[in-house]
């Protein structure tokens, strides 16, 4: 590559970077992306195994969140459904209706009449509330003071997994815990040939306005030039020279391309992980049982299949199965893939009999940050963290993670490049 200059350069090739490059690319800027990996998407990529589309883990698209609208707004199709309100919560091998329905709250035998009603008032509570206002709380203590009764102390802490894919309820951010709650209580959609579907349309819609995407780039040093420009320096090639920079990459990285002379304080952020079990079958034992959630345990089990298109021939079952990991635990691969399967074969007895494939992926990232009690302040209404470096992906919001964050984060940061540059042309 030449030593063009741009207007802007993406950083990575995920949701928040193609989001952020179809907003740019729609206003005429001249944006290059730079993608490490051979192909963009990121974690939201799907990958086709045996002619079975498997997400990396289970991914869900909030109906009534912010991804969903921004994706609308820049023309792209969800197609899909939404999965039934309900399944199972499993204490060991015993299993009881999931009261996250009316019609699951009167069904479920882990509640007493007692504490079917406070639970109602508690998802009432929560639907109302104002997340921002619970700050300075850990989603440990909001559990505690809300209700001190074991069994719905179990249920939030069930409820806050599933909303957010995290196991640190002592260590999370309750406003972050509580705002995806709030959307989670809307639904999701699970999508049509898997998120790859979406990731391609952003791709298209990119390359269509003129941008520029670059894979197997890898970016080894981001330098503030004295004019107030930017030199990047990526691996095999000449310099990239540019005026503003979409950072989207793991923040824990940042430091480390920016030099000696950073101090970013997003070094000390933990990752959400976990282990993923992908399976495809010919057919369910069980087709009673679509969804679970451990409550004793952290694991989920979903069939994804009954609302989405989610193979070639649109015949198979495709199931996930999750553990969530706490930031503390100490991960074997071989125990993690036997938990998974064991945790299945309750669900589903017999299932290993109608294998087409599986896949165990033993610990993923699942969010490049655990948002923290006051890590808000480390995150301003810009997504600006230096001149011209702006800040995009699910780990970059003050409100939300997944991507929610990365959608909106950046959208934000490609309206806020696009602002600079607007100013700086009428002021010349």
């Amino acid at each position: 590559m030449t030593q063009n200059h741009w207007d802007t350069v993406i950083i990575g090739g995920g949701l928040a970077g193609l989001v952020s490059a179809a907003v740019l690319g729609k206003a005429g800027m001249k944006t290059l992306l730079l993608e490490k990996a051979k192909s963009a998407g990121g974690r939201a990529k799907t990958d086709i195994i045996s002619g079975q589309f498997f997400n990396i883990g289970p991914h869900a698209l909030y109906k009534k969140g912010r991804a969903l609208p921004i994706l609308k707004e820049l023309g792209i199709e969800i197609n899909g459904s939404a999965p039934k309100l309900g399944g199972l919560l499993m204490d060991g091998h015993h299993s009881f209706a999931a009261p996250f329905s009316p019609n699951g709250v009167l069904q479920s035998k882990l509640l007493n009449w007692k504490e079917k009603i406070e639970w109602i008032g508690i998802l009432r509570k929560i639907q109302k509330l104002q997340p921002g206002q619970y700050s300075n709380q850990t989603f440990h203590q909001f559990v505690h003071e809300t209700t001190k009764t074991p069994n719905n102390q179990k249920l939030l802490f069930t409820l806050g997994r599933l909303v957010s894919y995290s196991h640190a309820p002592e260590q999370i951010s309750a406003s972050v815990m509580l705002a995806h709650m709030q959307i989670g209580m809307g639904g999701v959609i699970y999508v049509d040939d898997g998120w790859q579907s979406i990731i391609d349309q952003l791709y298209n819609q990119a390359v269509t306005n003129y941008v520029l995407i670059q894979t197997s780039a890898n970016v080894k040093q981001l330098t503030a030039l004295d004019n107030g420009q930017w030199q990047i320096t990526v691996s095999n090639q000449e310099p990239i020279y540019c005026s503003n920079i979409i950072y989207t990459g793991p923040p824990q990285a940042l430091n480390d391309l920016l030099g000696e002379s950073a101090k970013l304080p997003f070094n000390h952020f933990e990752p959400i992980k976990a282990a993923a079990l992908d399976v495809a079958l010919s057919r369910l034992p069980n087709p009673e049982n679509l969804f679970a959630m451990g409550i004793d345990a952290p694991y989920y089990y979903s069939v994804h299949s009954n609302y989405a298109r989610l193979s070639k021939k649109g015949e198979s079952t495709i199931l996930h199965v999750l553990k969530y990991h706490h930031p503390d635990e100490s991960i074997d691969a071989t125990e993690e893939k036997r938990n998974l399967e064991n945790f299945l074969e309750v669900i589903q007895p017999g299932w290993q009999k109608y294998i087409i494939t599986k896949r165990c992926l033993p610990q993923i990232t699942v969010n490049g940050r655990l948002p923290m009690v006051n890590d808000t302040s480390l995150f301003t209404r810009s997504s600006a963290i230096l001149p011209g470096l702006y800040a995009a992906g699910d780990w970059a919001s003050p409100s939300f993670i997944l991507s929610e964050a990365a959608a909106e984060s950046g959208k934000q940061a490609a309206l806020e490049v696009i602002d600079k540059e607007m100013r700086i042309k009428h002021a010349n």
